[in-house]
């Protein structure tokens, strides 16, 4: 029988898991709920992906955006898992073919949409295939005390009281205060669960705020864009009409930019999306309906052009910057209309929102609130990390030397390593190792048109320049290397091997 590491090293090609992940791996197989609060890039995924290979039936994961479970799946049937979704973007056609395939027992993970969680051809699948564990990704999503709050989410556990037999139930957020944590385990109806809450740290995010006016956000967004050479990132705007306005601003100025927004149809918002994450465009510019799930792990930096209604926001938005470890900039300018604009959507969605009147009044007193520490961490002179981190309930330092705070006046911030394989220059002549990571990205490339994946699908920067690094000759070799499992080995493995041969 396989081991858990075997699974990890097997399917995704690590030959450790990161810090917590094992705990919740072991609880799931135990046959134990879980509650894992955990920062975005921390690997939340490998938490549940791996006990749902080992348990006997389908595990399903209850997602809130079409875009997270498209890369999740084309992530797993990469690395050679029997995976799939059910949600709006499929056909009638194809939602019934998948069901067919789900009820004959083709998958092992299965993501789908909440809404769709009670059709009755979903339900007909779940009578005839056993479900061992029903995971529900970005749970914070469940709480009205949440920032991100569907109601949706709120027949998650309709649907698992009438699964036959009740399955092991695992919760994932990358941010809840303690008030959601409860939240979350009460409107789940969790069972004695495993709890985890990692740290809320992430050591390689420079975090930056500048205080400007609205004439001044253009000239800076600029100049910082030209700052990143060609490195990809994220700017975030408060309103469609800023998204519009930015992204035509940066174009005619020659920035590979794309737009996204919920008003955009959504073959539009595919397109764009596509774009960002096959490396078409360089800038997203976009409003928060775009991110949530994006597995782009080389995301080098995050601009805030308005300040985001509450720290929760901010910090998994910001999150989605660096998660393959490098090096990466968050910066927040602020201006004092920000606040003005954030609390008219309060003042409007208690004015006309759906929920009872006594509900929406209390939701608004909520949402003023988090906004006033939102604006406290947009305005202070203290440590930017340590802000964060004492809002989320954790102990820091007073100062972490590396925000705009901590380093102003000294010394500007570092520019973060470049993840892509950088331009040619006109001197001095390349090394043999440039040479080589440069031959490893098109190969990379190459296979990324063919299989119709984004780059980082195939393997990771980090994988690339462990190969150069590491120079293997055979495919044990190449297995040998951190994040390449036995399927993408056997499937990729020939052409980068190749290339290191010519590379010497």
């Amino acid at each position: 029988m396989e081991s858990k590491q075997d699974v990890l090293k097997k399917v995704f090609g690590y030959d450790s898991f990161r810090p917590g992940q094992a705990e919740i791996v072991d609880a799931a197989l135990a046959g134990r709920d879980v509650l894992a609060v955990m920062p975005t890039g921390a690997g939340k995924s490998v938490c549940y992906q791996v006990p749902a290979l080992l348990l006997p039936g389908v595990t399903l994961v209850v997602s809130p955006l079409i875009s997270l479970m498209q890369d999740q799946v084309r992530a797993l049937v990469a690395a050679g898992v029997a995976a799939a979704y059910l949600n709006s973007s499929l056909t009638a056609g194809q939602q019934a073919l998948m069901l067919r395939r789900a009820r004959d027992g083709w998958y092992k993970i299965i993501y789908v949409a909440p809404e769709r969680l009670m059709t009755q051809g979903f339900l007909r699948f779940t009578e005839a295939q056993p479900v061992s564990m029903v995971t529900v990704d970005e749970a914070h999503c469940i709480s009205q005390w949440g920032h991100d709050f569907r109601p949706s989410y709120l027949q998650i556990r309709a649907f698992i009281d009438q699964l036959p037999a009740r399955p092991v139930v695992t919760a994932f957020t990358a941010t809840a205060t303690a008030r959601v944590r409860r939240d979350i385990e009460a409107q789940l109806g969790l069972q004695e669960p495993f709890r985890l809450t990692a740290g809320f740290d992430r050591p390689n995010l420079q975090l930056e705020t500048r205080r400007l006016s609205e004439s001044e956000k253009p000239r800076a967004l600029v100049d910082f864009l030209l700052d990143q050479g060609d490195a990809p990132g994220i700017v975030y705007c408060s309103t469609v009409r800023q998204v519009e306005e930015t992204c035509a601003m940066l174009r005619g100025l020659g920035i590979q930019a794309a737009a996204y927004h919920g008003q955009m149809d959504a073959a539009r918002r595919r397109q764009n999306q596509e774009d960002f994450l096959f490396d078409r465009v360089q800038v997203m510019v976009a409003t928060n309906a775009f991110g949530m799930g994006i597995d782009k792990p080389n995301v080098r930096f995050i601009v805030h052009y308005n300040m985001p209604k509450d720290l929760e926001s901010y910090y998994q938005e910001a999150g989605r910057a660096g998660r393959d470890g490098e090096s990466a900039r968050c910066v927040l300018f602020y201006a004092p209309n920000d606040v003005r604009l954030a609390q008219f959507f309060i003042d409007k969605e208690e004015a006309e929102g759906d929920a009872p009147e006594e509900q929406r009044h209390a939701a608004a007193q909520e949402a003023r609130e988090r906004l006033k520490y939102m604006t406290f961490y947009a305005t202070t002179p203290r440590c930017l990390r340590a802000e964060l981190l004492h809002y989320f309930g954790e102990a820091a330092p007073a100062r972490c030397r590396s925000c705009s705070n901590c380093l102003a006046p000294k010394v500007p911030l570092p520019r973060p390593r470049p993840a892509a394989a950088p331009k040619k220059k006109a001197a001095p002549p390349a090394s043999a190792d440039e040479k080589l990571l440069a031959a490893l990205y098109a190969v990379r490339r190459d296979l990324a048109r063919r299989e119709k994946l984004p780059a980082f699908m195939i393997f990771s920067d980090a994988v690339l320049r462990d190969i150069c690094a590491r120079r293997p000759r055979t495919t044990a070799e190449l297995r040998a290397i951190s994040g390449i499992g036995e399927v993408k080995a056997a499937r990729y493995g020939p052409a980068f091997l190749e290339a290191v041969r010519k590379g010497g």
